[in-house]
């Protein structure tokens, strides 16, 4: 069953997928699949295209296994086979790992987005997200380095100095005004 008819039959409107669809950079896939495969050791297609993508990925091992390079034994079970739902647990239990090991919701994919192929965008975000926490760890990471927090306290004097000026962003601007300026040809009526 194709993609289009998957997910018209899951409610998604065929614009929504085509927007979705839209959005997937095969350059990154590429970069993606490398960094998988050289995290995990393993030789495989890193072609960057969508289809290729999902037959590498899909079973949810190279994933697993890449989440317990990163953070060893997060993932303790990895299902072999053919059945589709111990695909899509591996594929789950990688999600709670990468949850666990620091990725926000919006970072990680659902399930269907990769094993039926619904939003591998989403699943090429949720490993360079992973690549950069991985990086901040040490590790070789994917894409730009995550960026550290830079907090600053200010005492109470600089606080109160500050409140003492008057900006621009109050109105102030030396009296000039607007008075005068014509845009256009006035309305006549």
């Amino acid at each position: 069953m194709n993609s289009i008819v998957r997910a018209q039959k899951s409610g998604l409107a065929h614009d929504a997928w085509e927007k979705i669809q839209s959005k997937y950079d095969v350059g990154q896939a590429h970069e993606a699949l490398e960094w998988i495969s050289e995290m995990i050791g393993e030789q495989f297609d890193t072609n960057g295209d969508a289809d290729n993508v999902h037959e590498q990925l899909k079973d949810g091992r190279k994933l697993c296994q890449l989440i317990n390079v990163i953070s060893p034994n997060a993932v303790t079970k990895i299902n072999e086979g053919v059945n589709s739902f111990k695909l899509m647990e591996n594929i789950s239990r990688f999600a709670q790992a990468a949850k666990a090991y620091g990725l926000s919701d919006a970072e990680i994919f659902q399930t269907v987005d990769l094993y039926e192929k619904m939003n591998l965008h989403q699943v090429v975000l949720c490993l360079f997200a992973l690549g950069r926490k991985a990086q901040k760890q040490g590790l070789r990471g994917l894409g730009p380095k995550e960026s550290d927090r830079n907090e600053r306290t200010f005492s109470t004097e600089t606080i109160n100095q500050g409140n003492t000026i008057i900006s621009t962003q109050y109105g102030y601007n030396k009296g000039a005004t607007q008075s005068g300026i014509i845009f256009g040809n006035t309305r006549h009526m």
